[in-house]
């Protein structure tokens, strides 16, 4: 995994040079590079050995909120270059990032040198369990011989019919973020108010609803998918960060109430851990 982070007030090189130093130090990292005249942050770690409870620590010590930036053109480009025929680039929602964006320039790119070339570009509108089903989606499709034209089609359908669901243990990082004022978020804190979001097929997010509990809330998402028809015999993805018997919760009431087809169980890597934060849980179907 390599990602470029926006750094807030590293006010010398000497600052910046410390803290290139401490991070290097973190468990799972494999390089990190500080550049003060950027104030940018360059990442590499190794996926398997990510120290998520080491970035949820810094997070919420921290007064300012964690930024960070899509991969550049070039990194895409260096993906690319792997050696398939058919080439499926699945991205974070159009409208809450500039990644596909960066594929689509990379994409260009590409073409003018291997003009024979198929490559897409799906943007997800979605994140972390949206992806997660969309990439298995093209796995599935691919691997059953299905060429590249019917593939893109067909997953371009089922994002368009995807749906995803989101509930946030702590609104620090919406409101670090400046997506909620001081206000509001004073008084859903003081409210304990928990919010339930989603993300229509354009990808934007929305309030769904409030609870006084994550549980509450959560029971009020699995209601939502109950409610809904076109989920039975679907597969669920449901993404926790760092609490995996929430995610467990989750499942039970699903199978319950619902009727899907499959259902999985995943954690949070480095991007999806900064934006769902810690006890967030998202589902897409």
């Amino acid at each position: 995994m390599r990602k470029s982070f926006k750094l807030d007030e590293i006010d010398c090189a000497v600052c910046a040079g410390k803290l290139e130093d401490a991070i290097k130090k973190l468990d799972g990292v494999t390089d990190a590079k500080v550049n003060f005249l950027t104030q940018k942050l360059t990442l590499e770690a190794d996926d398997a050995s990510f120290d998520q409870g080491a970035l949820l620590w810094r997070m919420k010590e921290s007064a300012t909120a964690p930024q960070s930036s899509c991969p550049s053109p070039i990194q895409y480009l260096e993906a690319f270059d792997c050696g398939a025929d058919d080439l499926y680039v699945v991205t974070l929602s159009a409208l809450l990032s500039g990644s596909h964006n960066a594929a689509a320039q990379a994409r260009s790119l590409w073409l003018e040198d291997h003009p024979n070339s198929n490559v897409h570009i799906f943007n997800s509108c979605s994140a972390s369990a949206g992806e997660v089903l969309v990439a298995l989606k093209i796995q599935e499709l691919a691997q059953s011989g299905m060429d590249f034209t019917t593939v893109v089609s067909q997953v371009s359908r089922y994002i368009n019919e995807m749906e995803t669901y989101f509930v946030l243990e702590t609104l620090d990082n919406l409101r670090k973020n400046g997506r909620l004022t001081k206000v509001q978020a004073l008084v859903t804190s003081t409210l304990r108010i928990k919010l339930l979001m989603g993300a229509p097929p354009e990808g934007e997010i929305c309030k769904k609803g409030q609870a006084m509990s994550v549980k509450q809330a959560l029971g009020k998402m699995v209601a939502l998918m109950a409610a809904d028809p076109k989920h039975e015999g679907r597969r669920l993805s449901i993404v926790h960060c760092n609490c995996l018997e929430r995610a467990f919760h989750v499942k039970e009431l699903v199978m319950k109430q619902c009727r899907f087809g499959e259902i999985l169980i995943s954690d949070t890597g480095g991007i999806s851990t900064v934006y769902a934060n810690d006890g967030g849980i998202v589902v897409a179907y």
